[in-house]
């Protein structure tokens, strides 16, 4: 079914952007999936609907396990954009069984809770050393104060990431993540391409390193994970160590500053976090699922489906609507409310079935971590200036949160 032509969903309208749940709430309303002509996808509101999808087999984030690009009835894509492409699809966030699961398990035998859990202590030390700054400077820009450094730290410090070579990474990431976006631009693709390139030669060098001396870090750790012989190749180190960095920082960035700008425009919210800080984990799911980082999530239909009575053929790619799905009265009750003890939080900001966020604990930690820093040591915390929308859809974040303590 195609949404009528006055629908107000449209991803590069800045109104949209500033507010899509008005949107969101319309698609809804209206039906279960609509075909969308400006990106050629099918767009999937329900959270019920996105739940069962992101667990159902029949779709997948890549057909090429199973079909090339002429049997699936895509053009592959242009040739100068490889080194993105071949960065991109080894990684296991674009994989598919059995790929996927063997991926998954070599990471997970580094990547462990216990490996997370021990980075605890030097998550909370530098989110209290990035706050401390903030204040002492009277105040700044919550963006880049605090939301990016720390994560940013976080997940290089797992890696083995030396401290002086860490100032290319973000904007390596936000390159590379441009291609996320619906109908990215030549432009866009140029610079993935460049942060592909880039990226890949330095990871190279530091895994050749790591080969040489081993470390007690993530790199050294990805090397030794093996599996009755099987080990990760180069490539899926290099696409492995690049998502952890990308996801492990841009969601938990754009939470934070997606977060606080809520709690400003809900100040007996905020009051209640600032009288009670033993909200803070309920305050965390709740900020995710009010205002959510990731907003589309799509999947390729590698065998036919229906929902609602219309089949989607294979070849057809779903867009899930996370953001639409986290504002689902069926769901969540009142759902344009931010309530920071909502103990029943379903969200699925973090994906699910087996592309669930393998770092979603991690990221707890995090914006926990930041969240008690800003309490405890900027308790009167105010917005300096109104902050400005990233003219993005995909991965939603403000240029920047200016504030005064």
């Amino acid at each position: 079914m195609a949404p009528p032509p006055d629908l107000a969903f449209d991803p590069w309208d800045p109104a949209f952007l500033a507010d899509p749940y008005p949107a969101y709430a319309e698609l809804r309303e209206r039906g279960r999936v609509h075909w969308f002509e400006p990106t050629h996808q099918w767009l999937v509101p329900h959270h019920a609907d996105v739940s069962a999808l992101l667990r159902d087999r029949r779709l997948g984030r890549t057909y090429q396990h199973r079909f090339t690009h002429e049997e699936f009835g895509r053009t592959a894509p242009p040739p100068e954009q490889e080194p993105f492409h071949t960065l991109n699809d080894h990684g296991m966030l674009d994989l598919e069984p059995p790929d996927h699961t063997r991926i998954r398990r070599l990471v997970s035998k580094a990547f462990t809770p216990r490996t997370v859990e021990r980075l605890k202590p030097y998550v909370e030390g530098l989110a209290a050393d990035l706050v401390s700054a903030l204040v002492d400077a009277g105040g700044g820009d919550l963006l880049t104060d605090v939301a990016e450094p720390l994560p940013v730290a976080v997940i290089a410090e797992m890696l083995g990431i030396p401290e002086s070579d860490r100032a290319p990474l973000r904007p390596w990431s936000a390159d590379i993540c441009g291609m996320y976006e619906l109908k990215p631009s030549g432009e866009s693709a140029t610079k993935a391409v460049r942060a592909s390139v880039e990226f890949s030669e330095y990871l190279r060098e530091l895994i050749a390193e790591r080969r040489a001396k081993p470390g007690d870090d993530l790199i050294s750790g990805l090397i030794a994970a093996h599996d009755e012989d099987d080990r990760l190749t180069e490539q899926e180190m290099i696409s492995t160590c690049v998502l952890l960095l990308n996801a492990g920082h841009e969601a938990t960035v754009n939470s934070t500053v997606n977060g606080w700008a809520a709690l400003f425009r809900n100040p007996g919210q905020l009051a209640a976090l600032r009288a009670d800080h033993s909200l803070v984990p309920t305050a965390v799911e709740e900020l995710m699922r009010y205002d959510t980082p990731l907003q589309l999530f799509e999947r390729w239909v590698l065998d036919d489906i229906e929902i609602d009575g219309t089949v989607i053929p294979r070849g057809a790619e779903i867009a899930m609507l996370f953001g639409s799905a986290n504002h689902d009265p069926a769901v969540f009750a009142d759902p344009a409310r931010l309530d920071l003890t909502r103990a029943d939080n379903p969200h699925i900001s973090f994906s699910a079935g087996i592309h669930y966020c393998i770092g979603a604990p991690l990221a707890r930690i995090e914006l926990a971590a930041s969240m008690r820093a800003l309490l405890e040591k900027a308790p009167a915390l105010r917005l300096a200036k109104e902050p400005e929308r990233k003219p993005n859809f995909v991965i939603r974040g403000l240029e920047g949160l200016a504030v005064e303590v």
